[in-house]
């Protein structure tokens, strides 16, 4: 059991400014922090099954590759032979959170793109995650060889949007961009992830949630995933062009401390769950409680306390009920 992860991997600074009424206490100071796919990876080499192997394929600094090399020995089930290095610095990331958890991201050294060359030895997998950390992880022309290449073993492809739905700016701030050909990128996936702000912006067009869920499942792409943060999530599900709704609330979390990373888990776990019970809805429903979970940890610090949840959840392993809808014609 194999699964790919496809990815630009961060280095993350990530600041907090305090809300109005916690004014009088200092400031804490910067985290930093391995971000972008290393969340993917840590996830899954936490919480896939015990004989699946991870393979991410991404190029780091040639300066950081030592380090994240000997951070990723500690997990036995990554195969790290799709690590590349590169000259320049690795992408560098600044997360300026707000005391109401607004964000303003600033990346600079963004990698070039993730050459289909690099990835083709490793699509002999049972599962593709790409997590378009940056934006601008794989071309358009490299997603369609992907989808070429796989298609023939039905090996489903899951595709994070993130940064995909996010420009930059000559100060290398990152804004919301609507993306002209969202439908080539969004075709024929097994799952589409994204969260409110990026369905927002993605396309040019203006869709209700229910109106963008089936343009996108017309693309012959059967789930749209649409996270909400501590609210919950929601996922449309194409079966024989019969679309519902399914709406999952927040997992319920004694304090949430940093969101940094949360959708990158989400997916992760989506496809770990996906692996072995080729259920979207239950997926779904874990990936939901293990992104709950991780808004309760700093940066990526504390990501392998993700082990213990795993135990946790098949301790107990009730399926929570979403609320389902019938998304009409």
């Amino acid at each position: 059991m194999k699964i790919t992860v496809v990815g630009h991997i961060c280095l993350d600074t990530i600041h907090r400014t305090l809300a109005a009424a916690d004014a009088v206490q200092a400031e804490p100071p910067a985290e930093l922090s391995y971000g972008g796919i290393f969340f993917s990876v840590a996830a899954l080499a936490n919480i896939a099954p015990a004989e699946a192997t991870i393979s991410p394929v991404f190029g780091v600094g040639k300066n950081e590759y030592p380090a994240l090399i000997e951070r990723l020995q500690r997990y036995p089930n990554v195969d790290t032979a799709g690590i590349y290095k590169f000259d320049g610095p690795t992408n560098a990331v600044r997360l300026a959170y707000h005391g109401d958890e607004r964000r303003t991201e600033c990346s600079k050294h963004i990698a070039d793109p993730i050459p289909f060359k690099r990835i083709k030895p490793f699509l002999d997998a049972d599962m593709v995650l790409i997590d378009m950390i940056s934006g601008y992880d794989v071309t358009l022309e490299t997603l369609d060889e992907i989808r070429m290449t796989v298609r023939e073993d039905h090996t489903p492809i899951y595709f994070d949007v993130h940064c995909l739905a996010l420009g930059l700016d000559e100060d290398c701030v990152r804004f919301p961009r609507t993306l002209t050909a969202w439908r080539r990128w969004l075709f024929w996936l097994h799952a589409v992830q994204m969260n409110e702000e990026e369905a927002a912006a993605l396309p040019q067009e203006s869709f209700t949630e229910e109106q963008f869920a089936k343009q996108i499942t017309a693309l012959n792409t059967p789930a749209f995933i649409l996270t909400r943060g501590a609210k919950g999530c929601t996922v449309f599900i194409d079966r024989h062009k019969h679309i519902t709704k399914h709406d999952f609330s927040g997992a319920a979390i004694d304090r949430q401390i940093d969101s940094t990373g949360c959708g990158d888990v989400f997916g992760a776990a989506y496809c770990a769950k996906f692996l072995t019970t080729k259920d979207i809805l239950q997926s779904v429903e874990f990936a939901n409680s293990v992104a709950g979970f991780k808004a309760a940890l700093v940066g990526s610090k504390d990501i392998d306390q993700l082990t213990a949840f795993r135990i946790k959840k098949q301790a107990n392993s009730s399926i929570a009920s979403p609320k389902v809808m019938e998304v009409k014609p």
